[in-house]
């Protein structure tokens, strides 16, 4: 089997994939403080509840955004599972896609990844819109080339923003609100999280498609995805998996070279 480890500022995931078929996945919260064996203690518990046995991994592959965690997850997949891991950036590593950009190794490995996934699982040109930390807008061409894309604030960090800049606005959760028009403080800034945020997805991939010049599917993935695709036609497909798919796509087209 195949650990697929997907790394973000905010979560870390792990899943385990049977060829195409995912077995398992586990979340935690990114910290550069946890050690190898942390992660490793927690994963095999968590693994063997489910009557997976860590020596049924053969192989593994990490795409990572935090630099400072790139070693204790080498470590903890050398010494809990006993295989060297792919890192998503390494030289070497075949991505099945061309980057079309200035400076390629600028971009977020989860961008590359969901660029893959996307164009193999879904054909055309496509937009690819992730909700994790950032809100990311990625443009893949119709024969697969990643061509670049939009970078925003997440959700998370915009109501922290507001949070901590205004002292007499309250923390709040992330919910739809039933009118746009809020008659107090709270539904007032649910309103304006939420339904400014479905405006910036409108709004973007509107301007895309207009500059691109013909019609694109739209993909969202990332945990919010599914709160913002009921509220807007923009978001035509919806796959929670992307990241990690992209992941297991990867892995075997690099084990047959």
């Amino acid at each position: 089997m195949l650990l697929a480890v997907d790394c973000g500022n905010t979560n870390i995931v792990f899943a385990l994939y049977d060829g195409e078929t995912q077995r398992g996945a586990w979340r935690i919260s990114t910290d550069h403080r946890r050690t190898a064996d942390e992660y490793g203690v927690w994963l095999t518990q968590l693994m063997e509840l489910q009557g997976l046995a860590p020596e049924a991994v053969t192989g593994a592959i990490i795409a990572s955004v935090v630099p400072d965690v790139i070693f204790e997850l080498k470590t903890l997949i050398r010494h809990y599972f006993s295989c060297d891991p792919l890192l998503i950036g390494q030289n070497g590593i075949k991505l099945t896609i061309p980057v079309r950009l200035d400076r390629p190794e600028e971009v977020g490995a989860d961008r590359l990844v969901n660029a893959v996934a996307a164009h193999h699982l879904y054909t055309g040109p496509l937009i690819v819109i992730d909700f994790g930390t950032a809100t990311t807008f990625d443009v893949v061409d119709a024969d697969g080339g990643y061509i670049g894309g939009v970078i925003c604030p997440g959700i998370n960090l915009s109501l922290e923003a507001l949070y901590m800049a205004a002292s007499k606005l309250p923390g709040i959760a992330i919910t739809r609100p039933q009118h746009v028009i809020g008659r107090s403080t709270v539904p007032a800034m649910q309103s304006g999280i939420f339904w400014g945020y479905i405006g910036l997805i409108e709004g973007l991939v509107w301007r895309i498609r207009d500059e691109f010049g013909t019609p694109m599917k739209v993909i969202g993935t990332g945990g919010l995805a599914p709160l913002f695709k009921e509220a807007t036609s923009a978001i035509e497909i919806l796959d929670g998996d992307l990241t990690l798919r992209g992941l297991a796509m990867i892995y075997a087209a690099n084990s047959k070279s």
